[in-house]
């Protein structure tokens, strides 16, 4: 795209994923750099610019429910915690558009809907990231190697092809109950 920038910390990620260390156990690093990652992706697929604050309110949250609820039916739990948070900082300005950026996250097609741009923005970085940079929406190889080097994977891909497989079968008739047209 020719403005994707060097890695960035967002260190609002630490902060907001802190109490949930003992819930991620021993997956915190990758999900912690899962998160680092698609906020990068952001940041690049929005010429550079950082992301803004509901999106960054939004990330730490986004697939934080596999942990806490411990379900792959997580974007409802994975909401509740974000919106708790927003109501502990007196945020509920954003909830709305923090509920839309989760809810549609595994959106399978364009999202249209209400704060499109910031949603579609975040669809396409999560699955830049999820897809292994299969799909890159015009992203660079060598900046994605950059910031999968800032931000190593440490065995969430691994992870979720683990909880994908249970998944299917406890109900191989909705094996990916958060994906949506």
């Amino acid at each position: 795209m020719g403005t994707e920038t060097m890695p960035n910390v967002f260190p609002l990620v630490d902060r907001l994923l802190a109490p949930f260390t003992p819930a991620l156990g021993a997956d915190y690093t990758g999900y912690r750099n899962h998160v680092q990652r698609v906020l990068n992706q952001v940041q690049a697929l929005s010429g550079g610019v950082a992301p803004p604050d509901t999106v960054q309110l939004a990330a730490p949250f986004h697939d934080l429910g596999i942990w806490t609820a411990r379900s792959f039916d997580y974007l409802a739990p994975s909401i509740q915690l974000a919106l708790a948070h927003l109501a502990s900082e007196r945020l509920e300005r954003h909830g709305p558009e923090v509920a839309a950026l989760i809810s549609e996250h595994h959106k399978l097609r364009r999202y249209r809907g209400p704060f499109a741009a910031t949603v579609e923005t975040c669809r396409r970085a999560d699955l830049v990231d999820v897809s292994l940079g299969l799909v890159r929406f015009g992203l660079s190889r060598a900046h994605l190697r950059a910031v999968q080097t800032a931000f190593p994977d440490a065995g969430f891909h691994r992870r979720l092809a683990s909880l994908t497989a249970q998944q299917f079968l406890r109900t191989p008739l909705r094996p990916l109950p958060m994906f949506h047209w």
